[in-house]
C-alpha cells in the first residue's frame, strides 16, 4: 500500500505490528473481529486526504500474531495501547475504535491518558443492552454476517472459494481472539456504569444500518459517557470505514480539531 510502513514495536508484555502511514495529527485504528485489513485501505485514505499519521496496530492474537498469556481482557488490551503511545511518545492522539476496538476504544477513555484527546467508538460493541443483544457472531456463517453488517451487504460479500489456506488459518486464530477477549455474549456488564466517569471527549459514530449492533445500542453507547456527541451515518453498517468512507473521515476529521 502507497506510503504504508509496517513496523514491530517492544512494548511489554507484547510485541506489536503496527502499519503506519501519514504524517500530521496523530490517529491510532483499532479493528474489529476482521483484523487490520478492516481499517489498512481507510487509515491509507485518511492519511491522502488529510495531514494524519495514522497508525493501526494489529491485536495480539489476530493474523497468527502471539498473544503473551498476561493479555486476555479487553482491558488488558487498552493498558497495552496506551503502551504504545508511550513507547512512540505521541501526545494529542484521536483513538478510533469499531467493533470489539470500538469497545477497546472506551476502556482506553477510562484509563485517562494524557496522551489521548479524544475517543470515536465507531459501532462497538461491549456493552450489556436489554433488548439490543450483539448479534451472536459465533452462530452466524459467513454470508448471514454479511448481511446483518452493510446497509448494502452485496457490494461487500465476500468469496469463501477464493480464501487461501493462510487466510482460513487467520480467520479460523482471529475467531479464537474474538472469544478470548469478548466473550460469546461479547458485553461487560460493569462497562456502562464504569464509562460514566470519562471525562476525555468522546464521539459515538454509528451505522444507522447496523443489524450487528443496532442503533438503540450506539445511543445508549452515547448516553453511557458524559462526554459524548452522537453522531449517526445514515445508509451504512457495521463497519462505516468500509461503506461510507468519506462522511467517516469528514466526521473523525471534524471531532479531531476540537479543543
Amino acid at each position: 500500500m502507497n506510503g504504508m510502513t509496517i513496523t514491530t514495536y517492544d512494548v511489554p508484555p507484547a510485541t506489536l505490528t503496527v502499519d503506519e502511514v501519514g504524517a500530521g495529527r496523530p490517529f491510532l485504528l483499532l479493528h474489529g473481529g476482521a483484523g487490520p485489513v478492516s481499517f489498512l485501505g481507510f487509515a491509507a485514505r485518511l492519511a491522502a486526504e488529510r495531514p494524519a499519521r495514522v497508525l493501526t496496530p494489529t491485536l495480539p492474537g489476530w493474523n497468527g500474531t502471539p498473544r503473551p498469556a498476561e493479555i486476555t481482557t479487553v482491558r488488558d488490551l487498552a493498558r497495552l495501547q496506551v503502551g504504545l503511545l508511550e513507547h512512540l511518545d505521541l501526545t494529542g492522539v484521536t483513538v478510533v475504535g469499531n467493533s470489539i476496538g470500538g469497545w477497546l476504544a472506551a476502556e482506553m477513555a477510562l484509563l485517562a491518558s494524557p496522551r489521548v484527546s479524544g475517543v470515536v467508538i465507531m459501532n462497538g460493541v461491549g456493552l450489556d443492552v436489554p433488548g439490543h443483544p450483539v448479534a451472536d457472531f459465533f452462530a452466524l456463517s459467513l454470508d448471514e454476517l454479511t448481511d446483518l453488517s452493510y446497509a448494502d451487504p452485496d457490494r461487500f460479500r465476500p468469496d469463501p472459494s477464493t480464501f487461501s489456506d493462510a487466510q482460513r488459518a487467520a480467520m479460523a486464530g482471529n475467531r479464537e481472539a474474538i472469544a478470548l477477549y469478548a466473550g460469546r455474549t461479547m458485553a461487560d456488564p460493569t462497562l456502562a456504569t464504569r464509562l460514566s466517569t470519562v471525562d476525555v471527549p468522546a464521539m459515538v459514530l454509528w451505522g444507522q444500518s447496523d443489524r450487528v449492533v443496532d442503533p438503540e445500542y450506539g445511543l445508549a453507547y452515547a448516553a453511557a459517557i458524559p462526554t459524548a456527541s452522537h453522531v449517526p451515518l445514515e445508509h451504512t453498517g457495521h463497519l462505516p470505514q468500509l461503506e461510507s468512507p468519506e462522511r467517516t473521515i469528514e466526521a473523525l476529521w471534524e471531532f479531531s480539531q476540537k479543543p
